[in-house]
Order: C-alpha cells, then sequence, then structure tokens
C-alpha cells in the first residue's frame, strides 16, 4: 500500500490546444477512441491511417478531420502540439514515439504506458469546465467508474453557469481583494445566479449577478471553531470540509495533521499556533486575540482543534473572547479521540449490566494532592477516557489503585488514533505504569480504563506486560502499584 503521504508520479495539467493540429496514428478502434476524446476539444485532429475503418472513415467524414492516406512518415508530426501512437503494432507505435520526441512532441503511446510522455484521462465534460480524472496506473475501468460518478454529481446546467462566471471576471476584478471578492463569487455559485441558471432563466441569472456585484455592505468576520478529528482525514465531518473551503485562514494546532489542514482552500492563510507539551507556539491569551483581530477584519476564518473542540480544547476561553468582542462564532463538532481510540479496539464504551457513564479525562488531572470528583465513579464501574496520560501512567494507575480500583481493570491503550499508523497496547491497570518507558511511542496516546475494556478485539494488540517483563526495573515499580504499595 502507499504511504498516506505518497506523491503524483504525473502531474495533471491542461493544455491548450484550440486551433492546434493533434496527430493521430492509426487505423482501427484505439485511434477511433482517441479522436472521439480529442474531438471534445477545439483542436485541429490530423489521422495519420492508410487502411482506415469504416467506422474511422465515418468519424473523419462527420468532423472534419483531417485525413492523411498514406503510409505514415516522421513528416506527418510535423507541427503538431501532441500525437498519439494509436496503431495497435508495437513497432510502428515505438517508432511514432522516437520521432515525436526527436521533434520535440509530447507523445502518447495508447495502452502503453511505458512509452508515455503523459497520460490521457477519463474526461467530463461541461464546458468551458472540463474535469480529468486519472488513476496512475490503476487502469482505466477505475477511471471510467470514478468518471461515472462525477458526472452524475454535476448539473448539466454547470457549463452555462461558468461561461456565465466568465463574463463577470472582469466586473468582479474590480471589488476588493479577498473577503469581499469571494462573497461574490460564494453567492454567484451558490445563490440566485446558479439557481436561475439551473432554471434555464439566463436573463435573471444575469440580472441577479448584477445585483450582487452592487452589494456594498460591509463584510463581517465569522470564526468556525473546527474539531478535526483525531486524525484521518475522512473522519473530518462534511460541514468542516465545506467550511475549510471556505476560509479565508485557517488557525489550527499542532496535533492537527498537515493533510486535514491541507483540505482548505489553497490560498487560504495558514496559521500555526499549537501547543505540545513543553513547546507552545502561542499563549491561548495570544491565540485570543488573533481570532478577534481576524475577526474584526472581516475574515472567515476555521479554527481547527484536534478532536472535538468542546473536549480538552480550551474552545470555552476563546468563544467567552469572541463573545465579548461582538464576532460571530459557530462551533463544529469532531469525533474525539476516545471515540476513535475504542473503534479501533471495537471497543463498547458503554455495556449493557457492566458499564453505563464515561468520564474524559486527563492524566493530569490526578496530580494534585486530593482525587477528583470523578474517581468514584471509575470506581463504581465507569468508563475513563484519559487523554495524554503516556507520560503520567504511573501516577494515573497508583492513584487509582489508591482509590479503591482493582490492579486487575482491564485498559486499552491507542497510539495515533484512527490512523493507519496507529500501534494499539492491552493489560490490566497494573501493567499501565510501562507506558512511561516507552520512548518510542512519539504520537499521541490515549489510554481507556474500564470493565468495558474487557469487551473489545485484541487480535490486533500487543500485551502490556510483554514490555513489562522486559524491563525488571520497571516491572517492581509495577508490582508495587499493583500492591497499592505507597512509594
Amino acid at each position: 500500500m502507499p504511504p498516506t503521504n505518497a506523491k503524483l508520479n504525473t502531474f495533471p495539467v491542461f493544455m491548450r490546444v484550440d486551433g492546434e493540429a493533434v496527430a493521430i496514428v492509426g487505423n482501427g478502434e484505439e485511434a477511433l477512441a482517441k479522436a472521439r476524446l480529442l474531438s471534445q476539444s477545439s483542436a485541429v485532429l490530423r489521422i495519420v491511417a492508410d487502411n482506415a475503418g469504416g467506422s474511422l472513415l465515418d468519424f473523419i467524414a462527420s468532423t472534419g478531420a483531417v485525413h492523411i492516406d498514406a503510409a505514415y512518415e516522421a513528416a506527418h508530426l510535423q507541427g503538431a502540439a501532441l500525437v498519439f501512437a494509436a496503431s495497435g503494432d508495437e513497432a510502428l507505435d515505438r517508432r511514432v514515439v522516437e520521432d515525436a520526441r526527436r521533434l520535440g512532441i509530447a507523445v502518447n503511446a495508447v495502452d502503453r504506458p511505458e512509452l508515455c510522455d503523459f497520460f490521457t484521462p477519463a474526461l467530463v465534460n461541461r464546458a468551458p469546465v472540463a474535469i480529468a480524472i486519472g488513476t496512475e496506473g490503476a487502469g482505466p475501468v477505475l477511471a471510467q467508474m470514478l468518471r461515472g460518478r462525477i458526472d452524475r454529481m454535476l448539473s448539466p446546467s454547470l457549463g452555462r453557469l461558468a461561461a456565465l462566471a466568465a463574463s463577470f471576471r472582469a466586473s468582479a476584478e474590480s471589488l476588493p481583494k479577498g473577503n469581499r471578492r469571494r462573497r461574490f463569487w460564494s453567492d454567484f455559485f451558490a445563490g440566485a445566479p446558479a439557481r436561475a441558471v439551473e432554471a434555464g432563466e439566463l436573463a435573471e441569472a444575469h440580472g441577479a449577478a448584477l445585483e450582487l456585484l452592487a452589494q456594498d455592505a460591509p463584510v463581517e468576520g465569522h470564526i468556525a471553531l473546527v474539531g478535526a478529528g483525531p486524525g484521518a482525514e475522512d473522519l473530518l465531518t462534511l460541514r468542516a470540509h465545506r467550511l475549510l473551503m471556505e476560509a479565508d485562514a485557517i488557525v489550527y494546532d499542532a496535533l492537527v495533521p498537515e493533510a486535514i489542514v491541507g483540505m482548505g482552500r489553497r490560498d487560504a492563510e495558514r496559521l500555526p499556533v499549537g501547543k505540545r507539551k513543553g513547546c507552545h507556539s502561542k499563549s491561548q491569551e495570544e491565540i485570543n486575540a488573533l481570532l478577534v483581530e481576524l475577526g474584526r477584519a472581516g475574515k472567515r476564518v476555521v479554527r481547527l482543534k484536534s478532536g472535538d473542540p468542546l473536549v480538552f480544547g480550551r474552545a470555552g476561553e476563546e468563544m467567552a473572547a469572541l463573545r465579548e468582542a461582538g464576532i460571530a462564532y459557530e462551533v463544529v463538532p469532531g469525533v474525539t479521540a476516545a471515540f476513535a481510540a475504542a473503534a479501533d479496539f471495537e471497543l463498547p464504551l458503554t455495556l449493557r449490566g457492566v458499564s453505563s457513564s464515561m468520564v474524559f479525562t486527563t492524566g493530569h488531572d490526578l496530580k494534585g494532592n486530593s482525587l477528583p470528583d470523578w474517581a468514584k465513579l471509575a470506581i463504581s464501574g465507569a468508563t475513563v477516557a484519559v487523554y495524554m496520560g503516556r507520560s503520567v501512567a504511573a501516577e494515573v494507575a497508583g492513584r487509582l489503585i489508591e482509590a479503591g480500583l482493582s490492579p486487575d481493570t482491564a485498559v486499552a491503550v491507542v497510539e495515533n488514533a484512527s490512523l493507519g499508523t496507529r500501534r494499539r497496547f492491552h493489560g490490566t491497570l497494573a501493567d499501565l505504569p510501562s507506558l512511561e518507558e516507552r520512548a518510542d511511542l512519539t504520537g499521541p496516546v490515549m489510554t481507556i480504563i474500564g470493565d468495558a475494556v474487557a469487551g473489545a478485539n485484541f487480535e490486533q494488540s500487543e500485551p502490556l506486560a510483554a514490555h513489562r517483563r522486559e524491563d525488571t526495573g520497571h516491572e517492581g515499580a509495577a508490582s508495587a502499584v499493583a500492591e497499592g504499595v505507597e512509594q
């Protein structure tokens, strides 16, 4: 499987062919297929075929393509912008490829990827809008399947709407750069002009676009506190994705993967403010001030927070600052790490007759002199989800056992929950201290404690006790914790 950050071996581009010659060499179905594809453009087709089949001849007659009825020669390629070798004969195709390269012309050999300078995509045509789909060797069947799905998703009127948009491009350039101009295009493609085009009312669409241009109300800023989820891009909500695509600025935490930040608009300002243990790029007060500043500037801002913004995300302080400044905001929930970790383990966080309540906490809640109020819930059977608890695992285990929770209570641990790089560990509360010595655990760690954990699937999980046995010094410490001995 390719890595999640795999790079493309080919780079998709759109090439100008209006009025340019495109040469196709071949007599049969391969040549006809390429000719039909190219006929969707305004290129001048030059078909070199000394023994053209009936269907190809019919195509040439109906489209006015230039037909060179002669055996192939390199001179037939002169002046072409692109060349397609589609003879079905490997020797001839290789000859065409060599001639084209010698003339400095990009060439495609049908069904011979090793000879190609470029590949032709599956095409969704809504001229002047075109969507090209390539699969980098995964095969034409997949590309055509994707083309069919996308084709069904796009309105037949999209081309007319795009043509109307092109006629307003110069006028839109007179609007102030940034949010005002972007708001015009957003309302154009999602508002009254688009609805009128869909209904076939082109004059009304033109008038609605003129009204959008004339609007001069000041643009108000808006902040969306968005949950980025536990890390996997496909766990981002549809609303979060939409807001990212509309954002002028993306303010994001350190634990938010670059792949999710990259789902935003390409020209959006990206502002990393995230905090990691021992390395804070901005204080919370500075982040609050930044959000207020961006909102007052009329920006649409996505404040990306790992997991869910309302679970250990300090969203309360940011919302208070925005309320005080009178800036509009909304909260978009995300999949919190506890849910992702439970899903990775197929672990029921509540289990009838075993556990009917949950506690979300951080390991640092147990560092004080007194136990937090939720400790009694853990003892009475609640499932406890501990965020950011690897470095204080021994203290978490010790304090819970001291409070009366059995050392044999089941524990599940996930590093990088939801990601392909996730690692799963299981054991008991007595095994938990071994986490502190795991220098190999560099990603965020989620720990779930409780009797309901026993219902998880441990087939892909590594026992915590195995690591504890490898470290005799740590084994003694863990045993002491298991026995409730005061250290």
